[in-house]
């Protein structure tokens, strides 16, 4: 067979202390045969620094470049990703965070599934980690939205309008990627990763999408404050800062997943109403129960859904709010005015 081509994997990292060094040294332990980890720090101002100088050290595998300024009109993780995609040596370039921790041998299968298929882009989703009892079932809520929302399911139809990006793991060919345009094209794009995705699909890339269960993992978020702060970004970008767009959405995930038992909870409606409600709830139990091993749940967490709906929804428009109040949004320090942001359509 031929030889495997050489990989880059490319990892933006800004105050990453807590969770670098074990998501680097699984990388650095892939069985990958011609394999290039690229870190690029962002401007950190914790650990991240000597951390990355020990393993570089330990490793002639690892490169790491510093980014010390950020350039006006950049997301810092985006301008990161294009800095580390410049400057890579790999025919195929992996997009991932300095978080996420690989499980041996995952790189050489991902590469070979995305050489076997043809495809030029290939996005698989991590297990992903929630504290506590209640949080740990928030992930099937956002699945089963990411599934409606995005259908990753039809990325791979050059014929439909579906695409799909995950942060986690954006595998991609070096020249698909350019012919693109890059992260360049997304520079102030908050949902970098969907959007990386729209654009190579829509520059004739073959897109593929893949459950890393039992691959790769990452603890998304450790608290409901950090989760808060963390989705706030994203939200209102994901709707191009449409008002309607968010009223659309706010309203389709009500009544899908609060409705129903907020009906049989209030006692809404005549008896044929009511019937009605408590079937919805039974299946959106039943469907619970069924998503919960591929998003890594419990199978009771269904019962959550009606909760998680309401808070999902007060999200959006919080973040709407706060950045329509603000003129733009704030992340990791560094303010990004809402016109600049509206101008990068993709």
């Amino acid at each position: 067979s031929a030889p495997s081509p050489a990989l880059t994997v490319i990892a933006p990292a800004r105050d990453e202390a807590r969770h670098l060094e074990a998501a680097i040294r699984a990388l650095l332990a892939q069985d990958y045969p011609d394999l290039e980890v690229l870190v690029v720090d962002d401007r950190s101002t914790d650990a991240t620094p000597w951390i990355l100088a020990r393993l570089a050290a330990e490793s002639a595998k690892l490169r790491v470049e510093t980014v010390r300024e950020l350039p006006e009109g950049w997301l810092g993780k985006n301008h990161a990703n294009w800095l580390g995609a410049q400057a890579a040596r790999g025919e195929l370039l992996l997009f991932t965070d300095a978080d996420v921790v690989f499980e041996p041998g995952a790189l050489r299968r991902a590469v070979g599934y995305l050489r076997r298929g043809g495809w030029d882009h290939l996005a698989i989703a991590p297990r992903v980690h929630l504290p506590g009892a209640v949080l740990g079932q928030f992930t099937l809520y956002f699945g089963l939205l990411f599934s409606l929302y995005a259908r990753p399911w039809a990325a791979r139809d050059p014929h439909s309008r579906a695409h799909v990006g995950i942060g986690a793991f954006n595998l991609v060919r070096r020249d698909a990627y350019f012919a693109a345009g890059g992260h360049r094209r997304l520079a102030l794009r908050p949902d970098d990763d969907m959007k990386l995705g729209k654009l190579l699909k829509a520059h004739g890339a073959r897109q593929e999408f893949l459950n890393g269960h039992g691959a790769l993992s990452v603890e998304w978020y450790g608290s409901w404050r950090e989760l808060r702060d963390g989705l706030m970004k994203n939200l209102f970008a994901g709707v191009e800062y449409r008002l309607a767009a968010l009223l659309a959405g706010s309203l389709g995930q009500l009544a899908l997943l609060a409705g129903p038992a907020l009906a049989v909870v209030g006692g809404w409606g005549g008896p044929i109403a009511r019937s009605i409600d408590a079937a919805a709830c039974v299946a959106l139990l039943a469907l619970g129960a069924a998503c919960a091993p591929q998003f890594g749940t419990r199978r009771w967490g269904g019962v959550l859904l009606p909760g998680f709906a309401l808070f999902g929804t007060w999200l959006m428009w919080r973040s709407a709010w706060l950045a329509l109040r603000r003129g733009g949004i704030e992340w990791r320090g560094t303010f990004y005015p809402l016109a600049a942001l509206r101008r990068n359509i993709v």
